[in-house]
């Protein structure tokens, strides 16, 4: 049923505007005349047509950020643990939700409810937003009766996935910025700066120092062909950015990534995180193991650790353990395996998982504080050597000269 905007005259004269729910615009007027106002006509239009159509450009709409989503697990957990209906806790956070496209989504998952369909099957119709990991773990706990703990369970999984994602980004984002500010003063410096010490310098009829005629050259160089670099470097970039789309690309760079000095133990930590938190919270949910490698290997977000886990469940299948493909896969540290490997002996394989995980979330914490104190004496000495050596090289004959006339 659309929703149309109506104007319209009072019996006593006076203009009325509104909103009105109605199948047709012509059953708004009908209604309209019922109560004894006259509509006008040209102006009963439904809601979000025409000159109120929203403009939507691609990349720039509205998006569900995933901390919103862990916000309303956590409160729609809090209210069925409280004893309300699933469709008034639904109703009162579609109210309370900021955001118009995530409020939308949770009112017509609220209207597939009452309509008799379960709460899964209504979020998995917003995939965008709710993920095949968040549907599994929801119709298991419909399933087994215990949703409100089930939502507690994966708002607490989503908080600390957050977290740990928020703690990658912050590690990564001090060095950009520095070689960012890097690349950026050197280029002012041979584009703008070293070309007026040329000219003076080329007034002295003197032979420059080495130092000082390979910042020259670097200089002439660079404005000579700055824009084929800035061609070469986009190119290279968006190279890089169609073979990482590609099934081959995206394995090898993935691989690569974990392998990479310094940074590769930290992806790798952070990787096992992620895969023994979701496989261990889906265990408990009562979600079975295929299914759970099955989705685990789908939001495992590099697709070497995805194919470690996919061959893991082919194994399983085959009734194998699953520490043993995860041991031979390269992918994962020994003691992980390991771990894993007393769970599926002791029966209590989910329990472990977490215990693995939180250990992990550890090593990602100490692994990130490790690389910012390892990261500033780094920057401050290639700062040092890039900046300082072009500084220096140009005041060299200047020193020389200085030297001479003494």
């Amino acid at each position: 049923m659309a929703t149309f905007r109506w104007q319209g005259k009072s019996p006593h004269g006076e203009t009325l505007r509104g909103e009105m729910e109605a199948p047709t615009r012509e059953a708004v007027i009908a209604r309209l005349r019922t109560q004894r106002i006259r509509p006008f006509v040209g102006r009963i239009h439904e809601k979000g047509q025409g000159l109120e159509r929203e403009i939507k450009i691609p990349g720039l709409g509205e998006k569900v950020k995933q901390r919103d989503v862990v916000i309303f697990t956590r409160q729609l957990a809090t209210m069925l643990e409280a004893g309300l209906p699933i469709v008034q806790s639904l109703h009162v956070l579609a109210q309370q939700t900021p955001g118009k496209l995530f409020a939308k989504t949770i009112k017509q998952v609220k209207q597939d409810v009452e309509g008799g369909g379960t709460f899964a099957a209504s979020l998995k119709k917003h995939s965008a937003i709710f993920d095949e990991l968040y549907v599994n773990m929801i119709s298991a706990g419909e399933v087994a009766g215990i949703l409100d703990a089930i939502l507690a369970r994966l708002a607490g999984y989503m908080e600390k996935a957050v977290k740990l994602k928020s703690r990658l980004r912050g590690a990564m984002i001090y060095p950009a910025s520095i070689v960012t500010v890097a690349v950026g003063v050197t280029a002012l410096l041979l584009i703008f700066v070293i070309p007026v010490f040329a000219d003076m310098f080329a007034s002295l009829g003197k032979a420059l120092p080495l130092p000082t005629q390979i910042a020259l050259s670097l200089s002439a160089a660079t404005i000579a062909y700055y824009k084929h670099m800035i061609v070469g470097i986009l190119g290279l970039f968006f190279a890089l950015r169609y073979f990482y789309r590609t099934e081959l690309g995206r394995f090898r760079i993935d691989s690569l990534l974990l392998k990479i000095p310094i940074f590769g133990a930290l992806v790798c930590k952070a990787v096992v995180a992620r895969f023994t938190r979701t496989l261990g919270t889906l265990l408990s949910a009562g979600v079975p193991i295929l299914d759970s490698l099955l989705i685990t290997a789908r939001t495992a977000s590099n697709k070497a650790v995805e194919k470690a886990i996919l061959t893991a469940r082919q194994a399983i299948s085959e009734g194998k353990t699953l520490s043993t493909p995860l041991a031979t896969s390269g992918v994962f540290p020994p003691m992980a395996c390991q771990m894993i490997e007393v769970g599926e002996t002791t029966g209590s394989l989910d329990v472990m998982l977490d215990k693995i995980a939180d250990f992990y979330d550890d090593e990602v914490d100490a692994a990130i504080g490790n690389l910012t104190s390892l990261m500033e004496p780094v920057m401050i000495v290639f700062l040092g050597i890039v900046i300082g050596g072009l500084v220096i090289s140009m005041y060299l004959p200047i020193f020389q000269l200085g030297a001479m006339l003494h």
